[in-house]
Formats: C-alpha cells, sequence, structure tokens
C-alpha cells in the first residue's frame, strides 16, 4: 500500500503562543488557519494544530534545552506558494514583523523556475516559502 501524503509535523518550542505569534504572521495571509487544541498523549501539554494546505503543523512545548540549526533534527520544512509574488509579500511582512530572515526571495541554483525564501522562527527552526510551477518536482517519483 502506498503512502498517500505528509499528514503532519509537529514542533517542540519554547514557547507557543510566541510560536503561534510568528507563524499567523509570516502564513496567515496565505490560509494558515487554527485546526484544533487538545491535550497531547502525553497528557502534560496541549498541542495547537494549524491548516498548511492540507497538511497540518502541530505546536507544543518542548521539554527545555534549545534548537541548534543544522544540529539533529529538522534542517527546516518548506510550504508551497501560489505565485512569485506572494514569496515576495511573504518576504516583506516578514521584515516588518523584525523576523530573522536568512535569505531573502532568490532563484534556485539547481531547478529551473524554483523561487523561493528562508526565515528563521522563535526558536530558530527554518521555514521556506516557496512557489516552483512544476507538476512534479524533478526527481520524484511517477
Amino acid at each position: 500500500m502506498p503512502i498517500t501524503g505528509l499528514h503532519h509535523i509537529d514542533l517542540a518550542v519554547s514557547d507557543v503562543e510566541r510560536s503561534l505569534d510568528f507563524y499567523r504572521g509570516v502564513l496567515g495571509p496565505l490560509g494558515l488557519e487554527e485546526a484544533s487544541r487538545y491535550p497531547s498523549y502525553r497528557g502534560t501539554e496541549e498541542v495547537v494544530y494549524l491548516w498548511l494546505g492540507k497538511q497540518m503543523l502541530g505546536l507544543r512545548p518542548a521539554d527545555g534545552g534549545e534548537f541548534r540549526y543544522y544540529g539533529v533534527g529538522v534542517e527546516h520544512f518548506a510550504v508551497f506558494v501560489s505565485s512569485r509574488e506572494e514569496v515576495d509579500e511573504t518576504y516583506r511582512r516578514c521584515l516588518a514583523m523584525g523576523a530573522n530572515v536568512h535569505c531573502p526571495p532568490d532563484a534556485d541554483n539547481d531547478e529551473p523556475d524554483y523561487w523561493a525564501m528562508f526565515v528563521f522562527d522563535p526558536d530558530g527552526i527554518r521555514l521556506e516559502i516557496a512557489h516552483w510551477p512544476r507538476d512534479v518536482p524533478v526527481g520524484a517519483r511517477q
């Protein structure tokens, strides 16, 4: 039986409300909206799920520690948008919010027509906002 898609990814963050403010500010105008809140399976914290298109992003309080960019774990995650202009508008929103932009919008060196920007969330987890008009990415299985 084949995998049908990625349903959700959960991030353990140092401050859920601060992370919610960040993700709402960056991705809210692109359609991000809250899906649900409920106690986690551990019963010790609440998890908040946000719709990212047909997938969800979960935010829950971390038990402690710090995220380290390029340490073991998530290097970044990416969301696709409908146009290059939406990438550019997101970049301007990030600047207005005072977010830590890693890379402004630019063309990818490897994939034609791939336009993306990168920003770090409040815990240093890197988020990519990209537009790629191809139906199937190069190298993807069909």
